[in-house]
């Protein structure tokens, strides 16, 4: 500020500023409108020509500049000059806030979007072509002729099924405790699932000691194809 004046020093007569405009200013000009006394004590005083014409911003001008003190119309100019800067800072200020506001809102609501979009379509989806190509290889697997490669078929298989419940968010130690948390609405395969996952168990703890054939395998399998059918991991 000019002279070392002081922040609260301006901002004291700008609020000086606001109360003559307030309770002085337009009161006075409101009662030289209507030919009173500001005061409201008796007629305007003399020297003050009432305004009874249709009234402009220009005229007001003059009309301030021609029934004020020199010294009075000054400080009123000065200090106008001061608050209209004052009010646009702050009315930019506001506006630049608003729009932040604005475009933070869109950006989260952009982003709550995509993520609804994700929980739509589980990032399981975009691997179906990976997933389709593994069950393939297990498939093959299943139908080779070496009961060894039907093991490792079945064992894959159930490592696929561990994953959909991972994927479908059952949380566990083992997948029996994924399972058990199964609601039948949301997973209608569930009694294949367990079955097929039984099986597995005994191949599992059992070893060569299970006996397997080409039929039980091709029932096992299709246990596990109707789990992963119905969450369209295959086609």
């Amino acid at each position: 500020m000019d002279g070392g004046t002081t922040f609260g020093a301006a901002l004291a007569k700008i609020f000086w500023f606001m109360g003559e405009i307030s309770f002085k200013l337009i009161p006075g000009t409101v009662a030289s409108f209507i030919g009173t006394d500001p005061s409201g004590i008796g007629p305007i005083p003399t020297g003050l020509t009432p305004i009874t014409g249709p009234v402009t911003t220009t005229g007001i001008i003059s009309f301030l500049e021609r029934n004020s003190a020199p010294d009075e119309y000054a400080s009123l100019v000065h200090f106008w000059n001061v608050f209209t800067a004052t009010t646009l800072t702050i009315s930019l200020l506001c506006a630049s806030l608003i729009i932040y506001c604005f475009i933070r809102i869109r950006q989260i609501r952009h982003i709550e979007h995509l993520r609804f979009e994700a929980a739509k379509h589980p990032v399981i989806a975009k691997d179906v072509p990976k997933i389709q190509l593994r069950w393939n290889r297990v498939q093959e697997q299943a139908h080779s002729d070496n009961e060894q490669n039907w093991r490792l078929a079945i064992l894959e298989a159930d490592i696929m099924l561990n994953e959909l419940l991972d994927i479908k968010g059952y949380k566990g130690d083992t997948m029996a405790d994924k399972m058990k948390q199964v609601e039948r609405g949301d997973f209608n395969t569930i009694d294949n699932a367990w079955e097929a996952h039984r099986v597995r168990n005994r191949i599992a703890h059992e070893g060569s000691a299970h006996q397997l054939n080409s039929r039980e395998v091709e029932r096992v399998m299709g246990l596990y194809e109707r789990v992963f059918k119905e969450f369209k991991l295959i086609q």
